[in-house]
């Protein structure tokens, strides 16, 4: 696993926009990515996930965020701590927050990469997109596959 880059999507499918994440790792599940490159849906899965951020050295996350920008605002960062993270959405089991102390206190954070995708409200029923975060989602995919293709995978030292 140490030349792997993982891509998860974080959200709850059933929550419209919230989904956004598991929407673009379905998505980019029948994108071609490169060999190196494993896509997963994280959905909901709170402390369940913490086993892929122990694995995988680099990571790409996706999740919506209530940030108050417009719906459909992209934003890259690159968290190094906790307290980087946006907060939390209450639909989430626990938000990426906890899971980053979590892996703080066992000393194995990987790299990060988090894609947030702005959305207006958190609707209550729905798999369906908003027409406003349906509209980003190709710029979005694009952006993420973009960032996979830069992340190539370390080179073991011959030997």
């Amino acid at each position: 696993m140490q030349n792997r880059l993982l891509i998860m999507g974080i959200g709850n499918y059933l929550m419209g926009d919230e989904g956004v994440g598991v929407h673009a790792a379905e998505r980019l599940q029948q994108a071609g990515l490169p060999a190196h490159v494993d896509v997963v849906d994280g959905g909901t899965g709170g402390f369940h996930l913490l086993s892929y951020f122990e694995k995988y050295p680099r990571v790409i996350l996706v999740d919506a965020t209530l940030d108050g920008n417009p719906a459909g605002t992209i934003r890259l960062i690159k968290p190094r701590f906790a307290s980087d993270f946006p907060k939390a959405m209450s639909t989430h089991d626990i938000g990426l927050k906890d899971m980053m102390s979590s892996l703080q206190l066992l000393g194995q954070i990987p790299e990060i990469h988090l894609f947030v995708v702005s959305i207006a409200t958190i609707q209550q029923q729905g798999v369906e997109l908003t027409p406003e975060v349906e509209a980003i989602m190709p710029g979005l995919l694009n952006k993420i596959t973009e960032l996979a293709n830069t992340l190539e995978p370390e080179q073991e030292p011959a030997g």
